[in-house]
This record gives structure tokens, sequence and C-alpha cells, in this order.
């Protein structure tokens, strides 16, 4: 964990520019591409490192289908902690389930996200876990990108924790 997580997302060319849209819909001169940062092993070890260190007094991790799924593998296996996978939607078929992975009412779960712009994913993956009986009150997210996202989870009673700000990779605020 010595070289700063700004300066590896740099390195691996997950920051890239240009003309882009966002899952959100909206426009943007840049992109994260957590494909990128995810797939390189430096980078996604020093990822899971800092999330365990963050992963105190919870009983599971949870990863959102399917770009945190990763983060939440490594983050297990540093902190030792089980984690479970939200689905989006269930699969038909199976189990039919949208928590996949073993977990029991009042669990309390940190859940991680790769990057978070309006939070729509998390929220999601916040609402599914709570309605199964579990207890959410913090994301930790890879890339804040500081557009609403984190005020969206703080009104539903849920702390944000980023690992890089969308400011400390670029040099301003967007």
């Amino acid at each position: 964990m010595d070289k700063p997580l700004v300066d590896m997302l740099k390195e691996t060319g997950a920051v890239k520019f240009g003309d882009f849209t966002l899952s959100s819909g909206r426009k943007s001169n840049y992109y994260v591409d957590k494909y990128v940062f995810e797939t390189n092993p430096s980078c996604l070890e020093a990822i899971g490192e800092r999330i365990a260190g963050l992963a105190s007094g919870v009983q599971r991790l949870a990863g959102i289908e399917i770009g945190s799924i990763p983060l939440a593998a490594i983050a297990s296996v540093k902190s030792g902690i089980p984690f479970v996978i939200v689905r989006k939607e269930k699969k038909g078929y199976g189990t039919n389930k949208l928590i996949e992975g073993v977990y029991q009412e009042g669990d309390r779960v940190l859940v991680i996200e790769d990057v978070v712009t309006t939070a729509k994913g998390a929220l999601g993956a916040v609402h599914a876990l709570r309605d199964a009986g579990l207890i959410v009150d913090m994301v930790v997210c890879v890339v804040d990108r500081e557009e609403g996202g984190r005020e969206n989870l703080e009104k539903e009673g849920v702390r944000v924790a980023a690992l890089v700000k969308a400011s400390e990779l670029l040099g301003y605020k967007p």
C-alpha cells in the first residue's frame, strides 16, 4: 500500500478523457474504466487491502452484480469476511435469488461499489439487502465522482467511504 491509489488508477489507464455517456445517462469528459483497474492484479490487491481496512464490525461484504464482484472477492480474501452478491434482478431460474451467498438476518453488511455517480446501483443493493433483513449503513466505493451519489446514499442513512475522489484524480472538482 505504499503507492497512492490515485497514481495506480492513472498508471493502469483506468482514467480516460474524451466524450462519454455514463450509466446514469449523463455526459462526461472523463471516464473511470472499472474493468481496467479491476483486472489489474496490483491495483486490485491494493483496493482489496484498503477495503478490508474499512470492514471492521461487519459480518458480510456485498458486491453488486457485475462490476463490484471482483472487489468484494479480493476484500473478502484480504479481510477473511465472507461476501454475498447482490443481483440487479432475480435470474428467473435455479434458486431465483436476488442475494447470492450465505447470510443471516441481522448481519451487518458493507456494500462495495466500484464508481459512484448518482449511486443508483448502490441504492438498489442497499434496499435489497435491507429488505432481506440485513443491516446496511455504509458503502465503500473505489471512486466517488462527486456528482450527488454520496448525498443520495446519505439521505438513506448510509455513510460513504471513497478510496478516491474525482477531484483527486482530475486535480479539480467536477
